[in-house]
Formats: structure tokens, C-alpha cells, sequence
């Protein structure tokens, strides 16, 4: 299989094991029952996004509130979606929400541009949020390998995004080896239960510590596109908790 195996540090090596980053579960007012399963104890979350309402909403929404709060109290990292193709100044505005409402550890800028030119303007735009929030938590949201640049840029860069029948093809840009794998996130929809494991090997080979897999398809990559396959649990949440709690994927 076409699959980028290089001899960088493995998740067997690097400090921080394989865990999960949850893109968007629905408004948990739809899904509480969701959103109570995060926060409970022992699951291998990097981080969980918070999506009020396309950002962060027009005035502090009490059932985040209390989603959110939970999730911080149980010590899961929450992230406010940004929206990077936004106007800068509406972006910055969302931030502050997200920060003086839930009190965000971060960010995910959805949408972020991929290639170089824009490198300087998300640069500005991660210094302007790091100044919102004192140790930001910053991902990327590119959905594809981005210019190696962006490596330097924030603290995560999501480098694969889309469907299973086009991950299990995939392969890493080279100059990832160069990083360890939680500087790399990876969402895939549609993934069979009996590819899981496929899955997560593919994860490891191409080094990204920061997984998200889900048997839900969807038609488009954000949620104005379609079918948003982030919105649900996949329905092997209980398995896929096992396989990385206890290190299978390791």
C-alpha cells in the first residue's frame, strides 16, 4: 500500500500517545447523551471542538455552557471553531466570544488555506488569537497536506480530511518526517468497523497522534456542504475507546 513509511518517531516513541480530536459533535442540546460521554472519565481525548452555532453564537448559550464546563472539569482541552474564509476582524470577534463565554483552550481555524501564499495572513491571524488566549491550543484545519510552512504556525495541522475510500489510499508528504506525529491530525468518515483497524494503522505509518474515525458517511467536508458525517458518535465508539485506552493501536 502506497503509505509513507519513514523512520521518524513513532507513537511508541513520542510523549503524547494516540488519541482522539472530536471535529463537531452536534449542538448538545440534540445530543446530550454525546456530549455527557465525553466528559467521562479515562477517554483518550487530545481535544473536543465546540460549534455553537456556525462559531461561537450570537450571546453565551447555556447548554455549551454546561457541555463545555463539564468537559473542563473532567481535563479534556475544549477548541472554538473559527472559521478561517471569514473576514479577519469576524474571526478575532468569534475568538473573544469563545474565550469570554466557555473559556476556550483554543482554536480549530476551519478552512485554513493550504498554500503558501496565504502563509503570511494565517500567521497573523494565529499570532491575533494567541493574544485572545494565553497558551492557545491552535489546529489547523487544512484538510490536506498544507505548505510546510504551516508546521511552525500552530501547535496542530489537520492533514487529511475526507472519506475512508480515499484514506486508505493516502500517503504523507514527505516533509512530515521531520515532525512528530502530534504535530498531525487525521478525520476520516465512512470507515467500515472491519477497516478499523486498518484505520489506525494507516494513522501510525503516516505519523498523526490525533485520529477521528467514524463509520457515519457524509457528502461534503463542513457543514453547509451536505451531509455532516462529525455530528454523531461512529457507532463503534465503545471499540474504537478500547483500541486506543489501552494502547492497541500503539
Amino acid at each position: 500500500m502506497p503509505h509513507l513509511t519513514s523512520t521518524k518517531a513513532s507513537t511508541s516513541s513520542t510523549d503524547l500517545r494516540t488519541g482522539l480530536g472530536i471535529p463537531g459533535l452536534a449542538h448538545p442540546l440534540v445530543a446530550p447523551a454525546e456530549w455527557g460521554e465525553l466528559a467521562r472519565p479515562g477517554r483518550p481525548l487530545h481535544w473536543v471542538v465546540l460549534d455553537v452555532a456556525d462559531g461561537a453564537g450570537a450571546r453565551p448559550d447555556p447548554h455549551c455552557l454546561e457541555a463545555a464546563g463539564r468537559l473542563r472539569n473532567a481535563g479534556v482541552r475544549v477548541l472554538g471553531r473559527l472559521n478561517a474564509s471569514s473576514a479577519a476582524g469576524d474571526v478575532l470577534g468569534d475568538a473573544q466570544h469563545y474565550v469570554d463565554w466557555y473559556q476556550v483552550d483554543g482554536f480549530l481555524l476551519d478552512r485554513c488555506p493550504a498554500d503558501g501564499d496565504a502563509l503570511p495572513a494565517v500567521r497573523r491571524t494565529v499570532s491575533a488569537l494567541r493574544s485572545r488566549r494565553d497558551d492557545a491550543h491552535i489546529v489547523l484545519g487544512h484538510g490536506t497536506h498544507p505548505h510546510p510552512g504551516y508546521a511552525e504556525t500552530a501547535e496542530q495541522l489537520v492533514t487529511f480530511r475526507g472519506a475512508w475510500s480515499d484514506y486508505r489510499w493516502s500517503q504523507a508528504a514527505e516533509w512530515t518526517a521531520d515532525h512528530p506525529p502530534e504535530r498531525f491530525c487525521h478525520l476520516v468518515h465512512g470507515v467500515p468497523r472491519p477497516h478499523l483497524e486498518e484505520a489506525l494503522r494507516i494513522a501510525r505509518w503516516q505519523g498523526a497522534a490525533t485520529i477521528w474515525f467514524t463509520d457515519r458517511v457524509g457528502s461534503g467536508h463542513h457543514r453547509d456542504e451536505g451531509v455532516d458525517p462529525w455530528t454523531t458518535m461512529p457507532g463503534y465508539w465503545d471499540e474504537i475507546v478500547s483500541r486506543i485506552g489501552t494502547g492497541v493501536s500503539e
